[in-house]
């Protein structure tokens, strides 16, 4: 789905996903969600890109989640149907990219736009920056898998705390707790990624690539998936795989070596 709000651009083996709706503090529409979803998925086809940067428009926030108009207006099932799903589906593809994300975050990333941040692998932030969950404010939950992340980093009793005070964390209190990668001085947030994605594009690209299926793998995050494709591609490489599908076209009895 097209939209104008969220844009791909292309630097060499680097590709950023521009979330731009600075006048909205960059909140989060089911178009945009769409959008987001069909770059994600160009972009995990793509050999050529080896790091993806995740950034937003405007130095007022980076993203203040769900646009409470859109979702204001679905009926509870339809929440449940349609609402959820939607946001569990794109972020759940940006989490499971092949390449490393890194989110450049500067100011306020609360409710929705917290989980988002959450889906990157790095994370960037600037002084300014802050973390929260204040969906209880509206009665509402978590709605985007922050609870389930968020739980794989930091201590259960804190993210209650934020869950039922709405409080948010400051940029170094993310950093001590290892939400976030770095903290950068204002207006150098996203020169710092760039850095970050150049030192990361030096190295093998399959290497890395791996070497982060196997951290989320361990982690749980998709590690059936994960584990029957590195499995998969291994016997690709096999002098058996290539006596098997030979064997076949020709049909006939394979004769594997193990090798």
């Amino acid at each position: 789905m097209s939209n104008e709000q969220v844009r791909l651009i292309q630097q060499g083996h680097v590709a950023e996903i521009l979330i731009e709706r600075p006048e909205k503090l960059n909140a989060l529409t089911v178009s945009m969600l769409e959008a987001l979803y069909s770059i994600v998925l160009k972009l995990d086809e793509d050999p050529s890109i080896r790091v993806v940067i995740l950034r937003t428009a405007g130095e007022r926030a980076f993203c203040v989640g769900a646009d409470i108009n859109a979702w204001g207006e679905y009926a509870p099932l339809d929440m449940w149907r349609s609402w959820i799903k939607r946001g569990h589906r794109v972020f759940d593809a940006l989490a499971g990219l092949r390449q490393p994300v890194i989110a450049v975050i500067q100011g306020p990333a609360l409710g929705g736009g917290f989980e988002l941040a959450l889906a990157a692998d790095l994370r960037v932030a600037d002084e300014k920056a802050c973390f929260g969950l204040p969906e209880a404010a509206i009665a509402t939950c978590p709605g985007w898998s922050g609870s389930q992340r968020l739980a794989k980093l930091i201590n259960p009793s804190l993210i209650k705390e934020l869950i039922f005070t709405g409080r948010r964390l400051d940029a170094q209190r993310a950093l001590s707790l290892g939400l976030v990668n770095e903290v950068a001085e204002q207006g150098t947030t996203l020169a710092r990624a760039r850095a970050l994605a150049a030192e990361i594009c030096v190295r093998a690209p399959v290497s890395v690539q791996l070497g982060k299926q196997m951290v989320d793998a361990g982690a749980g995050d998709n590690a059936a998936m994960i584990i029957e494709a590195m499995a998969g591609g291994l016997a690709a490489l096999t002098q058996d795989a290539r006596e098997g599908v030979s064997a076949f076209r020709e049909r006939r009895q394979p004769e594997f070596k193990g090798e």
